[in-house]
């Protein structure tokens, strides 16, 4: 790779975003071939401490959760606990009843029976018929804020998958796409195949043998002067406190293990994971998926070989849609001319709501981690701009 052009992350980020105030702070790793190209700190963690982002300094990475989680799951797969066919009510009982959506508004919903029942390789492909309250978009996903569905006080795995036996689903599982609560629905499922919790189970099987120090569901009281400030988008390209390291729900023991979005990492501790994934399932001598799964989880299985526009039903997601599928855990690149943004085909990743980011191109055999705290993901297009300046790097 190029050094002198991918200096342009940093000139671009400062120019673009951290002088106008736009961003706090980032920091921004690349890979290829296994070796760190670059890495580069800027800006604060913690604007209002006057904390600049250091190497060590830990992020919220909410979705970046949901490939860890799925990974967790894939290695009970290849263990032979479930299959991906398998209906979902037989590991949760209580589901073996779910109805779709008609009409109505919680709690007096009219529903109908589903074409089939809800599949595991639903949940991790979003094609199960679930979604999220903060959508904002139907009657189900209200009733999901009324419940409090997305999180908040007293808010368990457990009490999630309950409520969810008594809502509707959005449409019959495998007939479209909506991002939605299906992988803390698979974290849970973690919890039933292995006999331990979520958190017990990543810190075995994953962080573990990755030697990832610093990732949880909890920040330890040691490290929390490590912990980032996360920040809230404001009209006029500005920012707002959203989340005080100091008073954070991350700092205190919550009890909702969230598969889907409940992480907090360093830049090192997801840089073992994505390099992992990058070498085809081991890190370091320490294996956590095997090779084929992992190509298995990085197609795209979404019906007809479509991309998200074909097959999506909501307008959320964390990636574009033009050009990109789904795999297991992972979006897909498809069509690199339809994305419109520079890559490959096949290159696979995600995102989280607080604008973090990473992609590995196993074409090029090339990783991305962008790690900055500004809720939400879609207030800027940094992600495509960090792909077309790292693309443009590449010289051989």
């Amino acid at each position: 790779m190029d050094t002198q052009r991918l200096e342009r992350i940093a000139t671009h980020l400062d120019r673009a975003y951290l002088q106008p105030g736009k961003l706090p702070g980032a920091m921004t790793l690349v890979a290829r071939r296994g070796e760190i190209t670059y890495l580069h700190s800027q800006g604060l963690m913690d604007v209002e401490r006057n904390k600049p982002v250091q190497r060590d300094t830990l992020f919220r990475i909410y979705s970046m959760t949901k490939p860890v989680t799925s990974i967790a799951l894939m290695q009970l797969y290849e263990q032979g606990r479930f299959l991906l066919d398998d209906p979902v009510h037989k590991y949760i009982p209580s589901w073996a009843k779910l109805r779709v959506y008609k009409s109505g508004i919680h709690p007096q919903f009219l529903t109908t029976a589903p074409e089939r029942p809800m599949s595991i390789r639903d949940l991790l492909t979003h094609q199960s018929g679930l979604t999220y309250g903060f959508m904002n978009r139907t009657n189900v996903d209200a009733a999901y804020r009324a419940l409090k569905l997305d999180g908040g006080t007293g808010h368990t795995l457990e009490r999630l998958v309950d409520e969810l036996s008594r809502l509707p689903l959005e449409f019959s599982p495998g007939s479209a796409w909506n991002y939605s609560v299906s992988t803390d629905v698979v974290g849970y499922l973690v919890q039933v195949l292995s006999g331990m919790t979520l958190d017990e189970y990543l810190a075995e099987h994953v962080f573990k043998p990755l030697g990832m120090i610093d990732t949880a569901f909890t920040v330890p009281t040691d490290k929390i002067e490590r912990l980032a400030a996360c920040y809230q988008y404001q009209p006029g390209d500005q920012f707002s406190l959203q989340d005080d390291p100091a008073h954070s729900a991350f700092t205190r023991a919550h009890g909702y293990l969230s598969g889907g979005g409940g992480l907090v990492s360093s830049m090192d501790d997801y840089y073992r994971f994505a390099q992992a994934l990058a070498n085809r399932g081991e890190y370091q001598g320490a294996r956590i998926i095997g090779r084929k799964t992992l190509e298995f989880m990085r197609m795209n299985h979404l019906p007809g070989n479509q991309d998200l526009p074909g097959v999506s039903v909501g307008a959320f997601s964390e990636t574009p849609y033009e050009g990109s599928g789904f795999g297991l855990g992972f979006s897909v690149k498809t069509d690199v001319a339809k994305s419109q943004t520079n890559g490959s085909v096949g290159e696979y990743g995600w995102g989280g709501m607080a604008s973090t980011n990473f992609f590995i191109d196993p074409q090029e055999d090339l990783l991305m981690i962008f790690l900055t705290q500004l809720i939400p993901s879609s207030s800027y297009q940094i992600r495509q701009e960090l792909r077309a300046i790292i693309n443009g790097a590449l010289v051989d």
